[in-house]
């Protein structure tokens, strides 16, 4: 097959095959390829790294950060920069080298290990062998995928975590074994194992950040959050990383500036830390895929943090600002390594010479639902569950994405009877957070715990459940699942619930195109994980 590029990383991939001429994400070929040749050679350090490990010698954090930003680079909508992808391929050779020198034994080393040319003009072709297609076997490619791709996303809230400066370096060292396994010939069976594996590392890395940002900032609390737009120019600050946003409320305190959350960056208002800050105004807009309407009427300059990047129209490209492991070809980035402090100042500027944002809405949003905030609401669930005044949880954790069909989960909402509660996590909240849905004896009938990472809450919230319950299985709370992904942060989250053993997961708004058949099947005959249908049969099927 002569195929440009074969991507089929996230939700939105062509046909719910694959992207073969260009990413539906807006990824070039080239772009592709590279990622595919950053991957190779991210494995191949990884494979070095668990050598030294296995002779007895510590990888240093700077290493395991090499690994953990590439994956994150990699990530749909987060970089689309040629020579980013570059400067990391070529950065990442000359640390495996630096390591493989200092082994014992180099014996069995994979190609991506032993692959040492930072000649530029060898990459174009190289990218072109060692992607996804490079694996044969239909079954061992797509159990492969789904790990690499759990690995992405647990890479990304490791990144998060150690921004904050925090570390788990068992964690990092898990990540670099199940990559160099991926370099090997493995069974079937032998990656499901490592699949399973992925999602119980998915936990720490979970519980990594969710320590790293409360320690920080607090715990999330239950706020009002305000939607409308004030008088001063603003910044609009989108993506995942709460180091980035502190750092700009500090560098914008008395200069006449706002700041404005959007997207992913809503919860940031539910941590006590932000909210001595008056000029952190409120949030702008809604999920990630309506930005280009939303950055142009926003006015003001944007900056990206973390994935979620649309490619930019030209009337608000020069007011976008990339930083981390984002990136976009013409926009300035901002740079800043782990524990250093970024200056914002050109953002800043700029913003003082833009006019306020344009009001798009009105009102507020109530969210801050974390696992501390609903532990202190215990007695009133509990009370509200005995009493019959809450029949059921539903989990709609997730992503958001433009596709029609993901109007099913607003229709979905709607339906639900009113004695069920909504717990939410990520992006997928904007399609019902903003519905009228009321309450449930003062508990507002959708509990935002926070961002996709904060999907640990809800674990934590159905152990807490199971504990007071005493109940022997998960499965027996009157909890349902109803899951919209669409990149490999909410995999990881995924395969993490399938680690605790929880079942009966609709999936949606289609199965991931990296899942073959008889994978599929795996999962749907020990996991009972099915495709969503129509609103009416799934409400019947999951709250009856």
């Amino acid at each position: 097959m002569d195929y440009k590029m074969f991507c089929f990383q996230c939700q939105e991939t062509a046909r719910n095959y694959g992207c073969t001429k260009a990413g539906v994400c807006g990824k070039q070929p080239e772009t592709s390829n590279l990622m595919d040749l950053l991957i190779w050679v991210t494995k191949g350090l990884a494979q070095v790294a668990t050598r030294q490990r296995s002779e007895g010698k510590r990888v240093l954090p700077e290493v395991n950060h090499i690994v953990t930003y590439n994956l994150f680079l990699t990530i749909t909508n987060a970089n689309f920069d040629d020579e980013k992808v570059i400067e990391r391929i070529v950065l990442t050779i000359g640390a495996k080298e630096t390591l493989r020198k200092e082994l014992v034994s180099q014996h069995d080393l994979s190609e991506a290990a032993l692959f040492a040319n930072t000649s530029v003009a060898a990459y174009e072709e190289l990218s072109k062998t060692v992607g996804v297609l490079s694996e044969t076997n239909e079954d061992v490619r797509s159990l492969k995928e789904l790990v690499t791709y759990g690995l992405k996303g647990v890479a990304a809230y490791s990144k998060h975590a150690n921004n904050l400066v925090k570390e788990n370096e068992e964690l990092d060292a898990f990540i670099q074994r199940a990559l160099s396994d991926l370099l090997e010939e493995k069974s079937v069976d032998e990656l499901v194992a490592l699949t399973l594996e992925t999602g119980r590392w998915g936990v720490e890395g979970m519980a990594l950040l969710d320590a790293a940002n409360t320690t920080t900032y607090g715990n999330p609390e239950m706020t009002r959050v305000k939607l409308g737009v004030g008088k001063n120019p603003g910044i609009l600050i989108s993506g995942h990383d709460l180091r980035d946003l502190e750092m700009l409320l500090k560098q914008t305190e008395g200069s006449g500036v706002d700041v404005y959350t959007h997207s992913e960056m809503l919860p940031a208002h539910y941590y006590p830390a932000f909210k001595q800050y008056d000029h952190f105004y409120g949030n702008y807009g809604n999920a990630w895929w309506m930005q280009k309407k939303e950055f142009e009427s926003f006015n003001g300059p944007i900056l990206m943090t973390t994935n979620c990047i649309v490619p930019p129209s030209a009337s608000y490209k020069e007011r976008l600002f990339t930083t981390g492991a984002t990136g976009f070809p013409g926009c300035k980035h901002i740079e800043g390594g782990i524990g250093e402090e970024k200056d914002f100042g050109q953002i800043i500027a700029l913003a003082k010479t833009c006019p306020p944002p344009t009001q798009i809405e009105e009102g507020e949003l109530v969210g801050g639902f974390a696992h501390n905030q609903v532990f202190a609401l215990a007695d009133q669930v509990i009370d509200a569950i005995k009493r019959g005044a809450i029949r059921k949880f539903v989990v709609m954790g997730g992503c958001d994405g433009r596709a029609k069909s993901r109007e099913y989960y607003t229709e979905f909402a709607k339906a639900l009877p009113k004695d069920t509660v909504i717990l939410t996590a990520g992006c997928a909240k904007y399609k019902y957070i903003k519905l009228d849905l009321g309450d449930i004896g003062g508990i507002p009938r959708v509990l935002d715990a926070g961002q996709c990472n904060d999907s640990y809450s809800l674990a934590l919230i159905a152990l807490k459940l199971k504990e007071i319950f005493a109940l022997e299985d998960i499965n027996e709370l009157p909890i349902a699942y109803n899951i919209a992904w669409y990149e490999q942060k909410a995999v990881i989250v995924l395969l993490a619930l399938l680690s605790l053993g929880v079942k009966n997961i609709h999936l949606g708004p289609t199965l991931p195109a990296f899942l073959s058949p008889n994978v599929a099947n795996v999962l749907v005959e020990n996991f009972s994980i099915a495709p969503i249908g129509s609103v009416e049969d799934d409400v019947a099927a999951l709250v009856g």
